[in-house]
């Protein structure tokens, strides 16, 4: 059998990594060596899906313990290690309390399906394919507007060879002699006993004496799939857009799984999303805050003419409702913002520091008189 890969040492983190630094490095690692990035480059690309692969594993709590107690081969579970998606529907069929009371009361045989799998020596058929996840990277008009993307997803497949069995054309995977084909074995937990995987197949329920020459054994061929994507319209940074059906396909006929596709939106230098909305600083001059004007604003199809109340106040927001990001339910949309912005000169020449003088010899009033209910302080000395 080919030696079990070191996950941890393919992404550069160690045993105790937490699951943020995991998917840290995978998103690190994934970006280097992607093929879209590394187009022709064979050792990019067998990086790239070794890189996902130990991702795989790693990032799924229980494939990480199966594979943390040396119970998951290379990371296939249906090809040549432990499933922990199969190992539970063995527990649901019937593998389950019926072998741990079996065991608990000194009965060996489990139940009668799990004595049937025992003879025949065979594990009991996943639901469907694995779903896998990547990443695409979008400009903001292309999430505002919706995108057909291309995308490149690591995959497996059964080895055409064996047809998925991992053992040599005219030879057959072998029962387990340790666990009889079931592949788990009672383990006493005080008094009770639950199944952990079989440390001689690694949860299989076989062993193969002969490994295929062209998958070494596991049963399965990793490639790169490269696919194309629609992306609706409205998506934001971190959106899971489902592909159904285009995950890794199953084996012995059984359904593919699903594809999740995770959405990296670049920020946009004018539009701000909050929430369902998008918001806009709109600069506006102190004569155009006073009197009011009708300006021009941006619009996510092109512009508008919005009106401008006279007296404007720094930071009043007016809307466009219905005229923000799509709904990604397909129904209705969200609204865009505007947030007026004083734009106040740093500095005056001389014709307007004495028109600003003029304006406030003009205009009356104290804007801060109502801060001082009982009359404003005196000045002290010195003080003008």
């Amino acid at each position: 059998m080919p030696e079990r890969p070191d996950y941890y040492k393919v992404l550069g983190v160690g045993k105790n990594a937490t699951d943020e630094e995991i998917k840290k490095a995978y998103r690190k690692l994934a970006r280097r060596y992607h093929p879209d990035r590394n187009s022709g480059d064979k050792q990019a690309e067998e990086r790239f899906k070794e890189i996902s692969q130990a991702h795989d594993v790693l990032s799924d709590p229980e494939k990480r313990k199966a594979y943390d107690r040396g119970g998951m081969f290379a990371g296939i579970g249906a090809n040549g290690g432990f499933d922990p998606s199969a190992f539970a529907s063995n527990f649901n069929a019937g593998g389950g309390f019926g072998d741990i009371l079996s065991n608990l009361f000194g009965g060996g045989g489990g139940t009668a399906a799990g004595s049937a799998r025992q003879r025949s020596g065979q594990r009991p058929p996943q639901a469907r394919g694995r779903d896998l996840e990547t990443e695409v990277r979008l400009s903001f008009d292309q999430a505002m507007h919706g995108a057909q993307v291309s995308i490149s997803v690591p995959t497996s497949k059964p080895c055409p060879t064996c047809n998925g069995s991992g053992a040599r054309p005219g030879t057959s995977p072998k029962v387990c002699p340790v666990c009889n084909g079931r592949g788990v074995q009672p383990q006493s937990q005080g008094i009770f006993s639950i199944n952990q995987p079989c440390p001689n197949c690694h949860g299989s329920g076989t062993v193969i004496e002969h490994p295929c020459p062209t998958c070494e054994g596991t049963g399965a061929q990793h490639s790169v799939r490269r696919l194309r994507v629609n992306i609706p319209a409205g998506v934001r940074d971190g959106s899971r857009i489902k592909v159904a059906g285009k995950g890794e396909a199953g084996v012995r006929g059984v359904p593919p799984g699903d594809l999740y596709v995770i959405t990296r939106v670049a920020e946009s230098p004018i539009f701000k999303r909050h929430g369902d909305n998008l918001e806009v600083e709109v600069p506006l001059s102190i004569p155009e805050a006073i009197r009011g004007a009708v300006i021009e604003v941006p619009t996510l199809s092109g512009s508008k003419r919005l009106r401008v109340a006279p007296g404007t106040k720094h930071g009043t927001v007016q809307r466009l409702r219905g005229e923000g990001p799509p709904h990604l339910s397909g129904k209705g949309r969200g609204d865009l913002r505007y947030r007026f912005v004083i734009d106040v000169p740093a500095s005056l020449s001389r014709e307007q520091s004495e028109a600003v003088e003029r304006l406030s010899q003009v205009i009356d009033g104290d804007p801060r008189a109502a801060l001082f209910p009982d009359g404003r302080p005196r000045e002290k000395a010195g003080e003008r």
